[in-house]
């Protein structure tokens, strides 16, 4: 799908030859297409089985493709180059584990970091104006047009932060991270010359859901939750709403009607 959306140039170079609201327009109708495949869900559903996932227990949302370009030639929008954040602050639930893989190598300077020293450290953040259901409704659909700066109110750290120690796990092809959507993770400057292109989804194991069960909230204060988002492994099945409804405290009831219309 990369190769035919870039029309045979190397995806991992196709940024040199290609103006930058061409090479936008391209990632605004590839990324859908490829979220939506029902080839994607399938190899992601085989993934999490291989691994010894209860396919009645493990839940996912569908699987995101990622694309880090290199010198700030596209980090806004449709190619977003995520500060330093922790998914939680984003309405994750603290149980949820996200699993990372590149499609082509990748080197310390276009992968992941990850800040250790936060993972169980407070920071001031804006999570406290996120709400997921409102961000769908009103800022989502918004990416494509976010070109040179994204406007967008996201949660980002409002303290300084320490960025280092960091630690830059480089997997190779076919290989995958696993990691908690608790720990304070960024994008890394892209300064290797090639665009970095990978995929990320995300997981859930309802037992732990349903006890409550997951790494301890030190500065996440969003409202909402992604876990409607989330398909069963055995049969695409989404979460039943009772085991969601205690994770919509605090949720305006028009957006939590918004929430369940539109899931």
């Amino acid at each position: 799908m990369l190769q035919e959306a870039f029309g045979g140039r190397d995806p991992e170079t196709a940024q040199y030859d290609m103006d930058v609201d061409e090479y936008a327009a391209v990632l605004v109708e590839l990324k859908p297409a490829f979220i939506h495949h029902p080839e994607s869900k399938t190899h992601l559903r085989a993934i999490l089985v291989e691994h010894g996932c209860d396919p009645e227990l493990s839940y996912f949302d569908v699987p995101r493709l990622r694309t880090s370009t290199s010198d700030n030639y596209l980090t806004t929008g449709i190619a977003y180059a995520f500060h330093p954040h922790r998914d939680t602050w984003y309405s994750a639930p603290m149980m949820q584990l996200n699993w990372w893989l590149p499609i082509y190598d990748v080197t310390p300077d276009n992968v992941v970091a990850f800040h250790p020293e936060y993972f169980d450290q407070g920071i001031a953040n804006g999570s406290e104006r996120y709400n997921y259901y409102e961000w769908n409704r009103d800022s989502r659909a918004l990416a494509a047009s976010q070109i040179g700066e994204d406007t967008r109110d996201q949660p980002k750290p409002e303290a300084p932060i320490d960025l280092d120690p960091q630690i830059r796990p480089v997997p190779p092809v076919g290989g995958v991270m696993v990691f908690s959507g608790s720990h304070l993770h960024s994008s890394v400057p892209n300064t290797s010359g090639r665009t970095r292109i990978s995929v990320d989804f995300r997981v859930l194991h309802r037992a732990d859901v349903e006890a409550g069960r997951g790494a301890v909230n030190v500065d996440s204060h969003c409202t909402g939750t992604t876990m409607r988002d989330f398909l069963r492994v055995a049969d695409l099945e989404r979460l039943p709403a009772e085991v969601i409804e205690p994770y919509d405290a605090g949720v305006p009831e028009e957006l939590l009607q918004y929430a369940i219309y539109t899931s």
